[in-house]
């Protein structure tokens, strides 16, 4: 019962910080020109697009999947492990992080697979991902650190702000303070569920990396650890052509605002509510978009992705049990 509280309260904590920011962003917005614009300014032909761009990726998500699993267990069927995947998406949307769980189970349930095998895959799988995140953030501040310095300099209280918190007494005391502290406790911080918690995190990616050795086709493995991410970015950067102010960004453009809105995706709220369109919002200002336009391009390419996410994840959820329908009257049912 105690559980069944916390992971309630878990739900609506998670979604109200989200919901929280998006009113902060929109609050103060114009509603009526905001349905003007997507009523007669969005070329919805590049949402479409987008969208089977984002199909193209949960494909190549579940092929890799498939391939990660290989080599702990049989190979699972593409239908299973890709209804898996999106109702992972589906679920992630309900509770953060639910979703690696989620899919887990109901590729465990009906292809009999290990459910602490399939979980060691998922570690496995988010390690990669983001180290991925990191080397195309790395990218991103290579090639645009020029156009993120300009910015600062001509939004001098972003500057201003960013520099007071770099060199705030208080942040460097606390720095020191939290350095002598690990020093002089260590010992008893090793104990501490903190610690555990970080510890048992590290062991965990440590472990998925190793687990990528294992991989046969190591080849397909990284060939579709990055076409996932350039179907993502794709998938974020045709939108801009659905607007006429994002449409003459370049592809860098695209992938600045791509990698800053990930970094919001992978908030602890639902499907990133709230923080990606921030994150989104900030990223396209660095390229001089204004503030009300990137709030509606943020609204329509979120909008759109989450709901292919919930359309997908619920077909899902109604398709699986006849595809495994054979499977159950030749096995039985799982337990």
């Amino acid at each position: 019962m105690k559980k069944l509280i916390f992971k309630v309260l878990k739900f609506f904590i998670f979604f109200a910080f989200g919901a929280f920011i998006f009113w902060l962003i929109y609050k103060d917005q114009d509603i009526e020109r905001i349905k003007s614009v997507l009523k007669n300014e969005v070329n919805y032909f590049w949402v479409i697009i987008s969208l089977f761009i984002g199909l193209l990726s949960h494909i190549s998500r579940t092929l890799r999947w498939g391939l990660m699993i290989e080599p702990v267990s049989h190979k699972p069927r593409f239908i299973n492990t890709f209804l898996a995947v999106m109702v992972g998406y589906l679920m992630n949307l309900a509770l953060p992080r639910m979703g690696e769980l989620s899919r887990c189970g109901v590729l465990a349930r009906n292809e009999k697979i290990s459910f602490a095998k399939l979980i060691g895959t998922v570690v496995a799988e988010r390690a990669v991902d983001m180290v991925s995140l990191l080397i195309l953030l790395a990218l991103v501040i290579i090639v645009q650190f020029n156009e993120m310095l300009s910015f600062m300099h001509s939004n001098p209280e972003i500057e201003s702000k960013i520099y007071s918190v770099i060199l705030s007494p208080v942040l460097i005391a606390g720095i020191v303070a939290l350095i002598i502290v690990i020093l002089i406790f260590r010992k008893t911080l090793k104990h501490t569920f903190f610690y555990n918690k970080i510890s048992n995190v590290a062991s965990n990616l440590k472990e998925g990396f190793i687990s990528i050795g294992s991989i046969r086709r190591k080849g397909w493995f990284f060939f579709h650890s990055a076409m996932i991410w350039i179907l993502y970015y794709l998938m974020l950067y045709v939108v801009f052509f659905a607007f006429d102010f994002t449409k003459h960004l370049s592809p860098v453009a695209g992938l600045t605002t791509f990698v800053l809105a990930s970094f919001g995706m992978v908030a602890p709220v639902q499907g990133g509510i709230g923080a990606w369109h921030f994150m989104a919002i900030e990223a396209l200002a660095i390229y001089g978009i204004a503030k009300h336009n990137g709030i509606i391009f943020a609204f329509v390419a979120h909008t759109s992705m989450t709901l292919m996410m919930i359309i997908l994840g619920s077909l899902s959820l109604i398709i699986l049990p006849f595809v495994n329908r054979r499977n159950e009257k030749i096995t039985g049912p799982a337990v």
